[in-house]
């Protein structure tokens, strides 16, 4: 609220585009060359397209209208979607991973044409580097003066979180790839093939699961960040007809917020008068902090 508003469709469809290019080339590398750390780069990338697809649909379909059944909306759906994608991750990215080294393992094949797979890899890490730079330009809107892992815990926009998450596994995975395939093709032992994927595979299952925390309490339901509450604390008691706040509660919905107030009001000499002051501080309120979707106030005259 007090940062600038991040577009998290725009860093969405940075990654898709660039994960569907690396895709394509990863899977042509792995049938060429054999490579296990490739082909389990290629099932990350793929994993990684149909998370985005998801995340766009949880996006579309979190801003939907308020409904009777659904009277605060549909906002919460992103974090569902999110979730799912956290899950994919973990699975279809990172056991898979894991698996196919362990395969290669307690296999005699060889890499072949290593200078291609290198070259995919190259290219998969610009691409990747291109997806991390629009990720980290929505970042960087919202993050104000804290460390990235510091707004990684505290952020309460769980479709970044999950870009910045797949967009940093990739280029640390993609970058472990090269080395595997580097160190195979020096030494001409597949062991190291096999290592980076389950490297690669490792790598995953922690991103995923340090995802799958931080929209977890999202999803149980999570106000705003603490800098952000002390500013609406502050503007409240700034208001020349509130004496007092007694309490201050918000609750995330997606890209909204809601907000209660209990609050201590002086007297405004009829009923009309003060139903108007009320009014008038519930407008400054959602025009001072946009995201405030609704407001519940409830005065106190004792």
């Amino acid at each position: 609220m007090a940062a600038e508003a991040a577009d998290s469709t725009r860093a969405v469809f940075y990654a898709l585009g660039a994960n569907f290019a690396i895709a394509v080339t990863k899977y042509v590398a792995a049938a060429m060359t054999g490579s296990s750390s490739m082909l389990a780069e290629a099932v990350h990338s793929s994993a990684d397209c149909a998370n985005q697809l998801l995340l766009l649909l949880g996006l579309k379909r979190s801003k939907r209208p308020p409904t009777l059944e659904f009277p605060l909306g549909f906002g919460k759906e992103i974090y569902f979607w999110s979730f799912v994608v956290a899950m994919m991750l973990f699975s279809l990215g990172g056991l898979f991973s894991i698996y196919e080294g362990w395969h290669k393992l307690h296999s005699e094949e060889e890499l072949e044409r290593p200078l291609l797979a290198l070259g995919v890899l190259a290219f998969g890490i610009g691409a990747e580097g291109f997806s991390m730079w629009g990720a980290l330009r929505e970042v960087n809107k919202m993050r104000g003066s804290r460390s990235l892992w510091q707004w990684f815990q505290g952020s309460r926009n769980a479709e970044l979180v999950v870009i910045f998450g797949e967009d940093l596994a990739a280029l640390i995975g993609l970058s472990l790839a090269f080395i595997a395939v580097v160190a195979t093709w020096v030494t001409g032992n597949v062991v190291y093939d096999a290592l980076g994927s389950i490297a690669i595979g490792v790598l995953l299952v922690v991103v995923a699961v340090a995802v799958a925390r931080e929209v977890k309490a999202l999803l149980i339901g999570q106000g705003v960040e603490a800098p952000v509450r002390a500013e609406m604390l502050a503007f409240l008691e700034s208001q020349e007809s509130i004496e007092k706040v007694f309490e201050l509660l918000t609750l995330h919905m997606g890209g909204d917020v809601m907000v209660a107030v209990k609050a201590k009001m002086r007297p405004q000499g009829s009923l009309p008068v003060f139903i108007d002051v009320i009014n008038k501080v519930e407008d400054d309120f959602k025009q001072r902090f946009p995201q405030t979707q609704w407001i519940f106030f409830e005065p106190d005259v004792r």
